[in-house]
Formats: C-alpha cells, structure tokens, sequence
C-alpha cells in the first residue's frame, strides 16, 4: 500500500455512525490498492473483508493489509472469519493490535468488526471482550439458528446493529436467494428481533447482479419495507442507488423535523394538526438520523 493511498483524515466509525449508515461497501482484504477508492466511493462506511472475498492462502497477506490500514488511521469495519476456524484469533488481534498502533487516532476504540455465522450469543460476548469496552460488533446473521436466535444475539452488549446474510442463509434453506417471499419472514425475524433486545435496524444482504440497478432498487424497496434502513454493496456502483433509496424524502424530513421540534417540551403535541408522543418521536429522530441530522 503506497503512501497516496493513505487517508489523512484519521477516524474511527461511532455508534452513530453505524446507526445511520446507509451504504456499507464490501472491499476484499487483499487487495489494498482498492481501500482508497472504496474509502472515496461515497459509501457511508466501507467493510474490509477478510472471510469470503479472500482465498484461504491469501488471507494471512489480507490481515496484514487491513492492519496496516487501520494503524494509519484509516477508516473501515472489519469483516473478520467466524468462530472456530483457523483464522478468527489472529483477525481479532490484528484489529486489535491496530488500534493500539494508531493510537491517537483510534482513541474511541477499534474498528467495528462484522461478525459472521453470528448464532452464539456466547461467541458474540467473547468477541465483544476480546475487543474491548469500546467494542462495536456487527453481528452477521446467515443462519437458520442466528435467526431463531435472533433477541439472544443482538442483545448482547456491544453489538449496535445486525446484518442479513442473504446468500448463505438461502444456500442453508435450499432457496434461491432472489426470491423474497422464501426469506421474507427470516427477514421479519430480524428486524423484530433487533428491536426486541434494542439495538438498531438491521442492514440487508447484498444483490449480487451488480449491473442490474431495477433489481437493485426492487431489493432496496422491499427491505425498507420490512424495517431494513441499510444495506450491503459488493460494487460501487450500487452505492449511489442503495443511498438513495433509504434516504428519507424531503418531505419525510421537513415532517421529523417538526416533530422533533414540536415535542422539545415533553409530554404530548400536536404538528400539523395530529397527536404526536413518543413512538412518532422516535420514527421522526430515525429519519433524521438517516438523513445524516442531529436528532
């Protein structure tokens, strides 16, 4: 990785904003020519993979390259090997170890790290610990069991939104990942369940047709439909769409707005004629969020 690759502006992503993040873009660990450009795509938060999108052989090169991102300063989430193979401890003191080497620049803590296979609320507590108190964990849920688990695994302390894997959790059913109704209740489930142990809107599995934009907006829609406020990319040139699909409408926000405002008081209000009280104040501070404001 050359030196003009570096991004000079050192940050760690905060609970917000993963929280708030539309757009999260794949960009394998072991090609580190692309962290820049994936860091410059205008996606809200970019995800260094070091589990599918690099070969076995190679993976020990891709620990190596996100740590040496990550100790500059760079930003990125980490997606780590799951529990139990040979690769998961030396990922998780590689992101580790790279904060403690940006120092500084990593004062709020290590990267967020995407957690795959996440059924084990165990598993998820012991990654949780071995990060540290200023943990962030994004737990992947992608399996028939993490879905029926799904309370259990977002409720642990730490993890501050799930994602949906689409494509293993279909591979595991037996059913096409392109067909919505098969995986319209796992969907459901998660959504449910994140809300049920508190921690935030789940993010959607990717649509793996990269040049198919109707398809890709068709997906954004029915997740966003369903209580998905993100969701995955594995090309850039989703980004865009996928940002603009779950971005509230102007409309959508000059009403939170008012809303927000309107109940700076406490208690109940009304804007616009209508009742409002907590639950409306709590969609209204999602959308700003959404919408990159101050809620």
């Amino acid at each position: 990785m050359e030196t003009s690759d570096i991004v000079t502006d050192p940050v760690t992503p905060t609970a917000a904003d993963l929280l708030g993040a539309r757009t999260l873009l794949f960009v394998p660990g072991d090609r580190p020519e692309r962290f820049a450009k994936a860091a410059a795509s205008g996606a809200d938060l970019i995800v260094l993979d070091l589990e599918d999108a690099v070969a076995p052989a190679a993976k020990p090169e891709a620990r190596a390259a996100v740590r040496e991102w990550l100790a500059a300063g760079n930003p990125g989430t980490v997606r780590i090997n799951p529990p139990g193979t040979e690769w998961y401890g030396d990922d998780v003191a590689a992101v580790v170890a790279a904060a403690g080497a940006a120092g500084a620049a990593r004062a709020a803590g290590p990267a967020p790290v995407m957690l795959p296979k996440a059924q084990d609320p165990a598993e998820v507590a012991a990654l949780v610990a071995a990060l540290g108190p200023a943990a962030q964990v994004v737990p992947l849920v992608e399996t028939a069991l993490g879905v029926h688990r799904a309370v259990e695994v977002c409720g642990v302390a730490g993890v501050v939104r799930a994602g949906f894997g689409s494509v293993d959790l279909a591979s595991e059913l037996g059913v096409d990942p392109v067909d919505r109704e098969a995986l319209r209740f796992a969907r459901s489930a998660l959504v449910l369940g994140s809300r049920a142990a508190g921690a935030g809107a789940p993010i959607d599995g990717v649509t793996t047709a990269v040049r198919d934009e109707q398809l890709l907006l068709e997906d954004c829609a029915h997740g966003l439909s369903l209580g998905f406020t993100a969701k995955m990319c594995i090309h850039p040139a989703q980004v865009g769409p996928v940002a603009t699909a779950f971005s509230p409408t102007p409309e959508q926000v000059e009403w939170a707005r008012a809303v927000v405002g309107g109940s700076a008081g406490g208690g109940v209000a009304v804007v616009d004629g209508k009742m409002i009280d907590k639950p409306v104040v709590e969609r209204a501070r999602a959308l700003l969020l959404r919408a990159g404001e101050p809620a």
